[in-house]
């Protein structure tokens, strides 16, 4: 089994755990219902917490909350993974990656809707690769993989959304997403198989390896929801120029991906406007 196959089977199986998909609507309600009124968390809905007047310092201070919460979750579970030793090893590996996978991909989308994204499962049985998709290049923020920031940055903008609504999904799939895919899935592949041998290593011996096994996971989960948080707060704020330069570093990385000229796409919108006027 190759290192793309196993990390593409490991995301399947983390997905299917109960609790890694997240309602964007439920996750919400549960930040906000405390902290806001009935009104604002109705906008916050309809807007995302940013779009309702939220303060990027309230959503950064709640990101760094969320992944507390997570890195905890996911620590006290690979401990737990971590204590039988010998001979039990083989048998906890897997069932503590795909929980580290799961709680990674669970706090990845919490992030995404607390700084403006749309409910990936929203249309569920209609467009899981779309989800898939967009969940990979997450993680691929949270690994550092090359490229993988520019991608959010340019994915999140009001202007790759003018520019991209044109494309078919298909179209958008092979034409922008594939090969950031391709180099996320690649490049965590990598990390997964070396990742699974120290995990493997510091299971033989019992108890004292549940706490390396731990520590691995608190040290591994933390800066990288902190390095997702990140990209994703400086979203709220770039300006049109900047998210062109962020194409164009993205262009660097991926230089197969669509071509994107901006200009012929300003135009059209100032044609647009000049029609309704």
């Amino acid at each position: 089994m190759t290192a793309n196959t196993k990390l593409e089977l490991i995301l399947e199986k983390s997905l299917s755990l109960p609790g890694v998909k997240v309602s964007r609507e439920e996750f919400l309600t549960k930040v906000f219902s405390k902290r806001k009124g009935a009104s604002e968390l109705r906008e916050i809905m309809e807007k995302g917490p940013y779009g309702a007047g939220v303060t990027r310092k309230e959503i950064d201070n709640i990101a760094k909350s969320v992944i507390h919460k997570r890195t905890l979750t996911s620590t006290s579970l690979s401990f737990g993974a971590g204590l039988p030793g010998g001979i039990a090893m083989a048998g906890t590996i897997p069932g503590d990656v795909i929980q580290f996978y799961g709680i990674a991909m669970r706090l990845a989308q919490e992030l995404a809707y607390l700084y403006g994204h749309h409910d990936l499962w929203l249309e569920e049985h209609l467009d899981t690769e779309k989800a898939r998709d967009n969940i990979l290049v997450f993680l691929g923020v949270m690994f550092g993989v090359g490229g993988s920031q520019s991608a959010i940055k340019f994915l999140s903008s009001n202007l790759s959304k003018q520019v991209l609504k044109k494309l078919p999904q298909k179209a958008l799939t092979k034409t922008l997403y594939y090969p950031i895919i391709k180099k996320v899935l690649a490049s965590i592949g990598i990390k997964l198989t070396k990742d699974s041998f120290a995990k493997g290593v510091s299971k033989v011996i019992p108890v004292v390896g549940g706490v390396i096994s731990g520590s691995l996971t608190y040290t591994t989960m933390r800066p990288m929801g902190k390095r997702l948080a990140v990209t994703l707060s400086e979203t709220l704020v770039m300006t049109e120029e900047e998210v062109k330069k962020e194409y164009y570093e993205m262009r660097k990385e991926f230089p197969e991906i669509i071509d994107i000229d901006f200009e012929e796409v300003e135009d059209e919108e100032k044609d647009k406007k000049d029609i309704s006027v």
